[in-house]
């Protein structure tokens, strides 16, 4: 359940109450003038009417500038929703608001992204160089590179260009500190022969691929599902963030061949992770509001469906030619 809280100019009361029968709300409260002389509503809806809700409430209110939409979680209520009712809400997908106020967060490059980077591109590169499982995964866990990868998914699927060109940038700013941390580690350690784990992040095939199309799926889809994706991310962060630090220690050791395999490898994985992610957004109904808008996204999605599957085309020709 939601409770969805609405401020709105006097003289709407009747079209508030239509409204909240054509969601069909499962209580509607109109509360007396508040000290600004705005009414008050309160709409209780289940989370699968949640996006029609605001749809609805949005082409309404739009006119006005003083309202304001205020969606507040429901720890608990009585009498509870049906069976059906439940599996409804379990199966339904978060808003396109829900997921641009998670997501689009994780576009920014700040200081603490940078640092976290940094940080987990440190203990993956140690874990790398002595061959230490335990310490990979543990850089796994804080590696922070799933956020810009979802935020240009879902940028390209509501044909937002400023929310792309932020993921683009904090992706590259990314991947380009975690293979520069990893080339001056390569520089300074030693590294007689290089460790299993190491080897193992410079050969792509298409098994590479699936894991990192199965990862970017799960990922979206835990996301506009509601669910936890702490081990989602986990897994996404296998696909990302060793191969880029194995990439920058073969660069600080001047191997080009093994380093060549591990930048092939990387860049199979983000293709793949990206295509997913457009997919299951597409897929799950997340797009603009607007038929005009939404048609500037589709645009969008299948230009970029089909450079990612070009450039997929030819990282797989380069492993071919390399093998």
């Amino acid at each position: 359940m939601k409770y969805i809280e609405v401020l709105f100019t006097p003289g709407s009361e009747k079209t508030m109450s239509a409204l909240a029968d054509k969601v069909k709300a499962e209580d509607y409260r109109l509360f007396s003038d508040t000290f600004d002389g705005m009414r008050m509503a309160r709409l209780l809806v289940r989370k699968d009417a949640l996006q029609h809700s605001l749809d609805t409430l949005e082409s309404v209110l739009g006119a006005q500038p003083t309202a304001k939409v205020v969606v507040l979680d429901v720890e608990s209520a009585w009498p509870g929703s049906d069976e059906k009712k439940r599996e409804k809400e379990q199966s339904a997908t978060s808003t396109r608001e829900q997921l641009y106020e998670e997501i689009s967060k994780n576009a920014v490059c700040n200081r603490n992204y940078l640092i976290l980077v940094a940080l987990s591109t440190l203990v993956a590169a140690i874990g790398l160089i002595e061959n230490n499982v335990a310490v990979i995964i543990g850089a796994m866990v804080i590696a922070p590179l799933l956020g810009p990868n979802l935020a240009l998914s879902l940028g390209i699927s509501l044909g937002d260009l400023t929310l792309v060109r932020k993921a683009i940038f904090t992706s590259f700013a990314g991947v380009g500190l975690a293979i520069l941390l990893s080339v001056l580690l390569g520089t300074t350690l030693a590294l007689d022969e290089p460790g299993s784990e190491l080897i193992l992040r410079t050969h792509a095939d298409f098994s590479s691929a699936t894991l990192a199309l199965a990862s970017g799926a799960a990922a979206a889809l835990s996301l506009t599902t509601g669910l936890s994706s702490v081990l989602v991310g986990v897994m996404v962060a296998v696909a990302l963030l060793p191969p880029a630090a194995t990439l920058g220690i073969f660069l600080g050791q001047g191997n080009l061949h093994l380093a060549a395999g591990a930048a092939i490898l990387l860049g199979i994985n983000v293709v793949c992770v990206d295509i997913a992610g457009n997919i299951v957004f597409w897929l799950k109904g997340i797009r603009p509001r607007n038929p005009e808008h939404s048609k500037h996204a589709i645009r969008a999605l299948w230009i970029s469906l089909i450079g990612w599957t070009l450039i997929l085309a030819l990282l797989l020709v380069l492993l071919s030619l390399r093998e």
